[in-house]
């Protein structure tokens, strides 16, 4: 149902900081075409993935003006012509459709992922970029073997997490490159193998990271690497991955480019992983079963995804994304729609 003034949408009409591009505006409610469902949001989530392209990083391939946000959960409330009317009702995941921070969000049908009531919407929320890209990078790119070393720069994150609990599924051994000594005990309780922080290299105990991974390899290096920072801590990554070893360039963090290829000099591959990529290549049905794969490791609690540190109303996406970027943030921020929400009434 649209509310007298319309339905709420957040939109940037040019890039920038998103403190300072970012708006609320209003518009009718749209209407799904064929093959489309109309979902109305109930919580979204914020990732470095929905900031970065806001601030420019990827101008050649968006259009202005733009709606952000990748993920999020919602009930669909109207179907288009050819849409499944069972969908009618049922809570799903609306990807590869418009950007998820509004009110209702229209997406093909073929491609919404129902999700059980056994999920919460605010774990269900999460379930698209950082699920998915550990699982694929893990197993179909990477294709990583009991015993094998992946080695991680951000490894803090809520991707290093997974990855840590992918680890102990798969058989890998997980190095969590990280930045703060407080994220060790929650990668440890995840699953990694080892966690090495920046207070490790202070006090002496290994003289660089790259020190650390050879000794900690036993002089081999790491059979494979992710980087998801880029600049100087990517280049570094490829020196720490064995000869003959891959890196995956997954992110940019840092906002400083690096060539891979350059600094690897044949002696490691160099795979770039785009989840947006994937995406488009893979039919229907290999999404729908990598979206079941992840939906069972959550509900057997083999995959547990990070707990809410805070929800904003969808209006206050200032200070949610400034919440998401501060630098103490423990847990997971999200933008709700629920006009009614609390802590703990999902």
């Amino acid at each position: 149902m649209e509310s007298i003034l319309g339905e709420r949408t957040i939109r940037y009409q040019s890039f920038g900081e998103p403190a300072d591009v970012l708006r609320l505006e209003r518009r009718t409610s749209p209407q799904p075409g064929t093959g489309e469902i109309r979902v109305r949001m109930s919580a979204q989530s914020i990732n470095p993935s929905d900031l970065i392209p806001i601030r420019g990083a990827y101008a050649h391939r968006i259009q202005l003006p733009a709606v952000p946000g990748y993920e999020g959960i919602g009930v669909v409330e109207a179907v288009g012509r050819g849409a499944a009317p069972s969908l009618l009702g049922r809570r799903v995941l609306p990807l590869r459709g418009e950007g998820t921070w509004q009110d209702v969000v229209i997406s093909p049908a073929e491609w919404a992922v129902p999700v059980p009531a056994s999920i919460p919407d605010e774990t269900a929320a999460q379930l698209f970029i950082n699920p998915v890209t550990a699982w694929v990078v893990c197993t179909e790119v990477l294709q990583l073997k009991p015993g094998d070393v992946l080695v991680m720069n951000a490894g803090g994150s809520a991707l290093g997490t997974l990855i840590a609990q992918l680890s102990t599924l798969l058989g890998f051994r997980f190095l969590a490159v990280i930045r703060r000594a407080a994220d060790a005990p929650r990668l440890y309780a995840a699953g990694a193998w080892y966690v090495l922080d920046d207070s490790q290299l202070s006090d002496g105990r290994f003289k660089d990271r790259l020190a650390a991974v050879y000794e900690l390899t036993g002089g081999q290096g790491a059979a494979a690497s992710v980087d998801c920072v880029g600049g100087q801590a990517g280049a570094e990554l490829v020196a720490c991955t064995a000869t003959g070893g891959t890196i995956v360039s997954l992110g940019l963090l840092s906002g400083q480019p690096v060539n891979l290829s350059l600094v690897a000099k044949d002696r490691v591959r160099v795979r770039l992983f785009h989840l947006r990529h994937w995406m488009q290549h893979v039919p229907v049905e290999t999404w729908q079963r990598t979206f079941q794969q992840m939906i069972g490791l959550v509900e057997q609690k083999r995959f547990k995804l990070r707990e809410i540190e805070r929800s904003f109303e969808l209006r206050e996406v200032i200070q949610a994304v400034q919440a998401a970027e501060h630098p103490g943030r423990r847990g997971k921020i999200l933008l709700h729609t629920r006009q009614t929400w609390k802590p703990g009434a999902w």
